[in-house]
């Protein structure tokens, strides 16, 4: 009894051990990416610090590095704050086109977005991000004078 549960044992060891190098070597080619259809200049934008009230936006260009036209299905953002604006018409290839990314900047306080952009044929989205810091208008004074301050 005792070699069978050794062999047995054994066996499922033996068979756990080969799934793990088939499951590795499986090719990961047949999953699309989206930055094999378009590059984009920057994926990420610090805005530093802003005014509340005052909303900001910044353009993501990106260029589309297939040999067909490529089309964003979509371009959504991790909240309603932000509202990104993506291109209509497919971007022809070789060219380049713009996602931009408003912000309403209406709370106070450091913030970091992100926009998910859908590539038409691939599975995962890409993120974009954008950063900063709204400040209150008196913390905005006084940043701008220390900052005016500095530079004469």
């Amino acid at each position: 009894m005792k070699r069978f549960v050794l062999a047995f044992t054994a066996l499922i060891l033996t068979a756990g051990v080969f799934a793990q190098t088939a499951a590795q070597t499986t090719p990961a080619a047949t999953v699309k990416k989206a930055d094999s259809y378009v590059k984009f200049k920057d994926v990420a934008h610090d805005f530093g610090k802003i005014k509340q009230g005052v909303p900001v936006t910044y353009a993501f260009v990106f260029s589309n590095i297939t040999d067909k036209p490529v089309v964003i299905e979509s371009a959504t953002a991790s909240c309603g704050c932000t509202t990104p604006v993506k291109p209509e018409a497919p971007v022809a290839k070789g060219k380049d086109d713009k996602i931009t990314a408003g912000f309403n900047a209406a709370a106070a306080g450091p913030f970091n977005k992100t926009i998910f952009v859908k590539v038409a044929g691939v599975d995962q989205p890409m993120e974009l991000k954008i950063t900063g810091e709204v400040l209150n208008a008196d913390d905005y004074a006084k940043f701008e004078k220390e900052k005016s301050n500095k530079k004469g």
